[in-house]
Formats: C-alpha cells, sequence, structure tokens
C-alpha cells in the first residue's frame, strides 16, 4: 500500500509540476479557442439572420414586380432596392433585386424614358459593388446595352474595358462590336465579333450556352462581308 502511495504522490506531484510550468499557458489556450468557437457561431448565426430578411425584403420586392399598376412610376421598386442596399447589400438576394429591379424599368423605359436612368443606376451599383463577379459581369453587360441605346458610345465601351469573367469574354466582345458598329467603325466591330465567335465556339465545344448565338454572331458576321471559317487566328485577335 504504502508503495502505491508513493507511485501517487509521486504522480500528482509530477501533474502538478506541470500545472505550474503550463497551466496558465494551457488556459489562455483553451480560452482563445472557445472565443473562436463562440465568434465562428456567432457570425453563422448572423448570416443566417442576414439572408432569412433579405430573402424575406426579396419576396416583397417580387410582390411589388407582379403587379406594375399599384406602382406605375416605379417609385416603390426603388425603394425597396435601396432598402435591400441599404441593409444586406453583401447578399445574393440584393444582387439579383438589382438585375431584376434595372429589368422593370428598362422595360418600362420604353414608354417612360425617366425609368432608364433608375435602371442604369441598379447596374451601376451592381457593377461596382457586387460581391459575385458573375453578377458584376452581367450588369456590366446590360448596363453597356443600355448606354449603347442611348447612343452614349464611349461610357459603353468604358463599361466593357475591364477583365471580365472567362464565360462572359465572348459576351463582352460581342457587345463591344455591337457598339463599334453603331458608330459606323466596321473593321473594329468585325475584329469583336471574331472574338466572340472563336470564344462562343470554344463554349459550345465545353457543352456550355455559347451554341445557338454563337448563330446570332454568324449572321453579324455575314452583314460585314466576314467568313469567321475563313479568319485567320491573326484576324481573331
Amino acid at each position: 500500500m504504502a508503495h502505491f502511495d508513493l507511485e501517487e504522490q509521486e504522480k500528482l506531484a509530477q501533474i502538478k509540476h506541470f500545472w505550474k510550468q503550463y497551466g496558465n499557458l494551457l488556459t489562455a489556450v483553451l480560452v482563445v479557442v472557445l472565443l473562436a468557437l463562440a465568434g465562428w457561431w456567432g457570425w453563422k448565426a448572423w448570416q443566417n439572420r442576414q439572408a432569412t430578411q433579405a430573402t424575406a425584403l426579396y419576396e416583397e420586392l417580387e410582390r411589388i414586380a407582379s403587379n406594375p399598376g399599384a406602382d406605375p412610376d416605379g417609385a416603390r421598386l426603388t425603394r425597396a432596392l435601396a432598402d435591400m442596399k441599404d441593409r444586406f447589400p453583401g447578399t445574393a438576394q440584393a444582387q439579383q433585386a438589382a438585375l431584376q429591379v434595372a429589368a422593370l424599368h428598362a422595360q418600362a423605359g420604353l414608354t417612360q424614358p425617366a425609368r432608364l436612368e433608375a435602371a442604369r443606376a441598379a447596374l451601376q451599383w451592381l457593377a461596382e459593388e457586387g460581391r459575385d463577379q458573375g453578377y458584376r459581369a452581367l450588369a456590366r453587360l446590360r448596363l453597356a446595352g443600355l448606354l449603347l441605346d442611348a447612343k452614349s458610345y464611349d461610357a459603353a465601351l468604358a463599361q466593357l474595358n475591364t477583365d471580365f469573367p472567362a464565360e462572359f469574354a465572348a459576351l463582352a466582345a460581342d457587345r463591344r462590336g455591337d457598339i463599334y458598329l453603331a458608330q459606323g467603325k466596321k473593321a473594329e466591330a468585325g475584329a469583336e465579333y471574331l472574338k466572340a465567335w472563336q470564344g462562343l465556339e470554344v463554349q459550345a465545344s465545353q457543352s456550355g450556352p455559347g451554341g445557338n448565338y454563337r448563330q446570332v454572331v454568324d449572321a453579324k458576321l455575314a452583314a460585314l462581308g466576314i467568313q469567321p471559317a475563313a479568319a485567320t487566328p491573326a484576324e481573331v485577335r
């Protein structure tokens, strides 16, 4: 018995010595880990609340959009988007809302030209502040289209003079071609359409959506008297 008591006393002494030497460090590490976990859980909970509230606002925006008669000048749409931008700017719902509101304003702009400015503002915000590069690229393409319709050619080109994700590069080239063509710059337009044609060929070969739209670019090239299959790599560049 005395032998076991002595062993236990030695182990206890070792534990006390270890704790005296490293106890404060272990406690500090444990506190840091617990604080990090609490912070992570809190951040996830905050994200979930943000997403839930943003979804509720987006659903309200959709209700407004589904009843245009109750919002003839688009003011309620603009306010709903402003609310989302102020409260939940980093959410996917806010980015989707910007695209939807811009599309509705642009459509109404056929009979209410003043609403085109609201459409451009929504797209400009998304192009500059959007968190997702795909949404930003789509916003720039649509904004360039609205500026092209307004014959603001330099401003339209400025929206396209940036790096686009690979899946949007061909569409950006096609839109630049449209702008150059509207300016009467047929050589520049043809070069951009060739870039688009080549890029859409790659997408089509990867089972992407480029195949159908490539036929549209084919028609544009044909109108300029260009046969893309006969174009050299230098012409495409």
